[in-house]
């Protein structure tokens, strides 16, 4: 690996970048190392702390290799996703995340002990987990670029070779020139506040489309979890065991953490606050619950709820593709997008392979994070080390939709890209238009946006930390219009995509969608692998 620093900006050559720091990308990073490939790791924030991941616990889909028990876990989603997800890629993952489980628990992460003295692994604490990420990342020879977002990628006529970015703290720009990249960068969120999620605004998903990569399972966009109105913590989970309130007192009849969620936002639509209180656990489960989750009940603690006991009001705040399963398309088992030289893993890749239309929660993503990540850091090296010495000789240019300039920032940019954010969020929050879809709602959004998205992509963006705000803008834009243009293009309810004029699942329409494009967004079919039907 080569560097070069400059007074106003910092040049560097590796055989792989990976953009984002969470756990796909430092897992695609290890794998990569492992390979024997040089690795440059670019994350929007502070790798180890930054992104969904990191102040969460979660659950992980770590099932032990017992047929049976494979079995039952590959059904426990099968048919809530609409039959999308396919036998030999869940395979796969639940084999490399059972590896990866195992692998942590060698290097020395504090996994609980149940009462044999046997490490308990189904589940992951974020700042644990992350910190030892980190370190495990640093000891392999990577180079990590903290407070480094990208703001494009690079390519010439061979495929992708690089990226180029700012560094917020200071200012200075970045490029690193590489024979591979790895997009981890997460889903999109539309600055949502959901906790973990500001980080997360589609930036992968843009810069794959810049590059002619296409997207899948977009219309499964539209998460939106149960949170209460003073916090940002969206552990849907614990409402398992809650009951929900209307002002009064009464119950809300078939409201729930499930299958109930759009009877609470029926409610917060004709503006009737719902109020939960979890009732439903038993006292016994309660110190568990906290132990858990910990940051879940600080907003309660500090302002002196106890939610097991008393009401607290709920909303539902969107979470967009960072609960849904839509991302860039994957072309092949390592993770490929079908450009050369760039791959996708974790959350800004579908995980239709394994969730198909419905969310994978947690416990699923958690373990596409940490397998893709591995499955594409590995076929990036591979790619790469193939390429030989040639790929430090090429000279890539930059792939932004819109104009990237040097200079200082003009006045009035700040305020002009809020308005951008504010005009995107009030076409995906709206639980009449995201939530429940009708042609006429799907329709009249896409016009607004795609009249959004004309004005930003001609706007000259400066090569600044405001510039990237802008870039997050018109990430947003645009995963939006491929989420509506798929939403309008399924025409029937499966999974989570839920159409209030075709309510019935299709069984014509058993296949997935795939969209891309910038200025004309496409949507095309594709069939569902044939033995992906688990018994």
């Amino acid at each position: 690996m080569s560097e070069a620093v400059r007074e106003d900006s910092l040049f560097l050559l590796a055989d792989v970048l990976v953009i984002g720091g969470g756990p796909a990308g430092t897992w695609a990073a290890l794998a990569a190392a492992a390979k024997g490939a040089s690795v440059v790791l670019a994350d929007k924030g502070y790798c180890g702390s930054s992104g969904a991941t990191a102040p969460s616990g979660t659950g992980v889909w770590y099932v032990k290799p017992d047929e049976k028990l494979r079995e039952e876990a590959k059904a426990s989603r099968y048919f809530m996703g609409g039959q999308l997800a396919e036998h030999r890629w869940m395979d796969r993952v639940l084999n490399r995340t059972y590896d990866n489980m195992n692998r942590l628990g060698v290097s020395g992460y504090p996994f609980p002990i149940n009462e044999e003295g046997q490490q308990h692994r189904s589940g992951l604490q974020g700042p644990e987990y992350m910190r030892l990420m980190r370190k495990l990342v640093k000891r392999a020879g990577v180079k990590i670029l903290d407070h480094s977002p990208a703001m494009e990628l690079l390519a010439d006529e061979y495929g992708v070779a690089g990226a180029a970015g700012v560094q917020t703290q200071s200012g200075k720009t970045w490029t690193v020139h590489a024979g591979a990249v790895v997009i981890a960068t997460g889903g999109c969120a539309f600055l949502s506040k959901a906790l973990g999620c500001n980080v997360l605004t589609g930036d992968g998903y843009l810069f794959a489309a810049e590059a002619g990569a296409a997207l899948s399972g977009m219309e499964f966009s539209n998460a939106y979890a149960i949170c209460p109105t003073f916090s940002s913590v969206t552990k849907t989970a614990y409402y398992n065991y809650a009951s929900f309130y209307h002002e009064d007192g009464t119950i809300v009849e078939g409201a729930g953490s499930k299958k109930g969620r759009s009877v609470i936002a029926r409610h917060l639509m004709a503006g009737r606050q719902v109020y939960a209180r979890l009732d439903q656990a038993p006292e016994d489960l309660q110190p568990l619950l906290r132990v858990a989750q910990t940051n879940f009940f600080l907003p309660f603690d500090r302002l002196g709820i106890n939610p097991f006991k008393e009401l607290f009001p709920i909303t539902l705040r969107l979470e967009g593709t960072v609960r849904g399963t839509g991302g860039i398309r994957v072309m092949d088992e390592n993770c490929a997008t079908g450009v050369p030289g760039l791959y996708a893993a974790g959350d800004a890749a579908t995980r239709e392979l394994i969730c198909g239309g419905f969310t994978g929660g947690g416990s699923h993503n958690a373990a596409w994070a940490m397998s893709s990540g591995s499955f594409a850091g590995e076929g990036a090296a591979g790619y790469v080390l193939e390429l030989g010495h040639n790929a430090a000789k090429r000279n890539p240019s930059g792939l932004s939709s819109a104009p990237l300039v040097q200079g200082q920032v003009k006045q009035g940019t700040a305020a002009r890209t809020a308005e951008y954010v504010s005009a995107v969020q009030a076409e995906v929050k709206p639980y009449e238009v995201n939530l429940f879809r009708t042609e006429q709602g799907l329709s009249s959004a896409l016009g607004r946006l795609d009249e959004l998205w004309s004005i930003q992509r001609n706007i000259q963006v400066q090569r600044t930390p405001e510039g990237v705000k802008a870039r997050e803008a018109a990430a947003m834009t645009a995963t939006a219009r491929w989420m509506y243009n798929s939403a309008l293009a399924r025409t029937e309810s499966r999974g989570m995509h839920k159409r209030e004029d075709y309510k019935e699942s299709d069984t014509a329409q058993h296949h997935r969608l795939i969209s891309g494009g910038l200025d004309q967004v496409w949507v095309k079919t594709e069939e569902v692998a044939k033995e992906s039907v688990p018994l």
